[in-house]
C-alpha cells in the first residue's frame, strides 16, 4: 500500500496582503526609531546631569575648604570651567545673606554651555564662615 500526499487548496499571500503587511512595517519602524532616540536623548541628558553634580559636589567641597582656611568666604564674583569626563563644564558661584546671622546661602551652579545662561544644575549649602558663631 503506497501513500502519496497531496496538497490541494494551498496558496500564498496575495499581492494585497503584502502591501497590507508592507504598509504597517513603514509605519512601525519609523516609531520604534523615534522612541530608541528619545531613549537615547534620555540617557545622554541624565548621563550630563549626573557629571554636572559631581562638578558641583566638587567645587563647594573646595570652597568649603577656602572658608576653612581663610574664615571667610571669597568676595566677588567666582566663576570658572572645569573639564571632567572629556567635556569642559561651566561653574559660578552666587552668595546670598540670610535672615540668620552669620549663614550664607550658596548656590554653585554648573551648566555644559560658556554663556552660562541655564544652569544645568544647581547645588546649594548654607555656609558659616569660621571663627563666627
Amino acid at each position: 500500500m503506497t501513500t502519496s500526499l497531496k496538497v490541494s487548496g494551498s496558496r500564498g499571500f496575495t499581492l494585497v496582503e503584502v502591501m497590507v503587511a508592507l504598509a504597517i512595517v513603514a509605519v512601525a519602524v519609523p516609531a520604534l526609531l523615534f522612541a530608541l532616540f528619545q531613549q537615547l536623548d534620555g540617557t545622554e541628558y541624565l548621563r550630563d546631569r549626573s557629571v554636572a553634580s559631581w562638578v558641583a559636589a566638587d567645587r563647594m567641597n573646595e570652597l568649603r575648604l577656602v572658608v576653612a582656611k581663610r574664615g571667610s568666604l571669597p568676595e566677588g564674583e567666582l566663576l570658572g570651567e572645569t573639564r571632567l569626563a572629556e567635556r569642559d563644564w561651566y561653574w559660578w558661584i552666587e552668595q546670598q545673606t540670610t535672615e540668620i546671622p552669620g549663614f550664607i546661602r550658596v548656590d554653585v551652579k554648573i551648566s555644559a554651555e560658556e554663556d552660562r545662561t541655564q544652569a544645568l544644575h544647581t547645588l546649594t549649602a548654607f555656609i558659616t564662615p569660621a571663627g563666627r558663631p
